[in-house]
């Protein structure tokens, strides 16, 4: 059964009349999200068995943890986050002069494996945390969420709408946040079952292998296109900011880069590309994970209704799930291996969820409230799980 927590926020009016209104038929191939009634309105006190002001106190003690990081930020977290920038562009360069020499399987190989390295350490290390604003107070404009463009096709500026405002205002709410299935999976029994959702195994697959794309796509709202709840117009400014990124990508993995090796054209082309993929799946995983294991809780629009901080912090903290690992590790999902946190206190730096974490998960002990937590490949399978049920019209999360 899916796990859906009802719970109440403020979330306005529809923006656009739904396809009832507009009296146009949902294109049966590509579904608009079409989702089932809720009969459930309990709020988070009925749900968790906390009183209202048992939860405006967790608030409270979170809002502690939160503004004495804040208050704490200095040299030490600065110089963590330039360091790591620094063995970033190290491993860039280092991988791309191997590949250099890529007719030598080994170099090939290294260089391979450095590229991908650094291209996950710019996506989810550096570029997620700086665009979420958490390096802004250094006032350093080369590491800045204003001027920051990563290596990805997505914009940055599409990017941060999407993801710092729709998914963290309305993380894991089935019909606002629209990183629960991304336009085109079935996450949630809350989605009414359509038969194009038969193919959610082959579209994770093809997500996971493309992920940068599906990220960069998702916000077009196809679905909404399809029913009329969005504008063309819109829609064609977002393609054409798509297509420039995607162009300028292309263009210096794919030929800038290969053309530079001369005779290595290819080895080079093969290794830029390996390590795009690599990113992708390794990001798909991890973000995945994050959200839509076993113990992750979904919530629904009406469940949002004069949502409190309170309450808020709640959601995040039963929306989102955390991964075990090391050091390394941590470093490599851009410390979104501690989701919860990060949906906690998405302005921290990054380098301090490893230390608040501990406090968080006695908080949520002390409160009777779980916090998931599990190693990569279990969660994953979990995931898959969910995926290949939910194709089917009974599937069951």
């Amino acid at each position: 059964m899916t796990a859906t927590l009802d719970t109440r926020t403020t979330t306005g009016p529809a923006d656009e009349p739904g396809p009832e209104e507009t009296g146009r038929e949902q294109h049966p191939q590509r579904p608009a999200l079409e989702l089932v009634p809720s009969s459930r309105r309990e709020d988070v006190a009925a749900t968790t068995n906390l009183t209202a002001e048992q939860i405006e106190e967790l608030g409270r003690r979170l809002d502690v943890i939160r503004d004495r990081v804040l208050a704490e930020r200095g040299e030490s977290d600065a110089a963590y986050i330039r360091d790591v920038v620094r063995k970033q562009r190290y491993l860039e360069i280092g991988g791309r002069a191997l590949l250099f020499a890529g007719a030598l399987p080994p170099a090939w190989i290294a260089g391979t494996a450095m590229l991908s390295i650094a291209k996950i350490l710019e996506n989810m290390e550096i570029g997620h945390n700086v665009m979420h604003g958490q390096w802004d107070w250094m006032r350093d404009p080369k590491i800045h969420s204003s001027t920051w463009e990563w290596d990805n096709v997505s914009s940055s500026a599409e990017w941060k709408h999407s993801h710092n405002y729709m998914h963290h205002t309305y993380t894991n709410v089935v019909g606002k946040d629209r990183d629960v299935g991304y336009g085109i999976l079935r996450l949630s029994e809350e989605q009414r079952w359509n038969p194009y959702y038969l193919g959610n195994p082959l579209y994770n697959l093809l997500l996971s292998l493309f992920f940068e794309y599906g990220v960069a796509l998702h916000d077009l709202e196809v679905e909404r296109l399809v029913t009329g709840r969005k504008s063309w117009k819109r829609a064609w400014q977002q393609l054409k900011s798509i297509a420039r990124k995607t162009g300028r990508q292309a263009l210096k993995d794919y030929v800038a880069f290969p053309a530079l090796a001369g005779p290595f054209f290819l080895p080079v082309l093969a290794g830029n590309l390996t390590a795009n993929l690599v990113r992708n799946v390794w990001s798909h995983a991890v973000i995945f994970c994050g959200h839509f294991p076993t113990g992750a809780v979904q919530f629904t629009e009406e469940q949002l209704e004069d949502e409190s901080r309170g309450e808020w912090y709640v959601r995040q903290l039963l929306g989102s799930a955390n991964l075990d690992g090391g050091r390394f590790f941590h470093l490599m999902t851009g410390q979104l291996s501690f989701q919860i946190e990060h949906h906690l206190f998405p302005d921290l730096p990054s380098n301090r969820y490893a230390e608040v974490a501990p406090e968080v998960r006695a908080l949520c002990a002390e409160y009777g409230l779980e916090y998931t937590s599990g190693p990569l490949w279990k969660q994953y399978m979990q995931v898959l799980g969910t995926i290949n049920r939910l194709a089917l019209p009974n599937g069951k999360r």
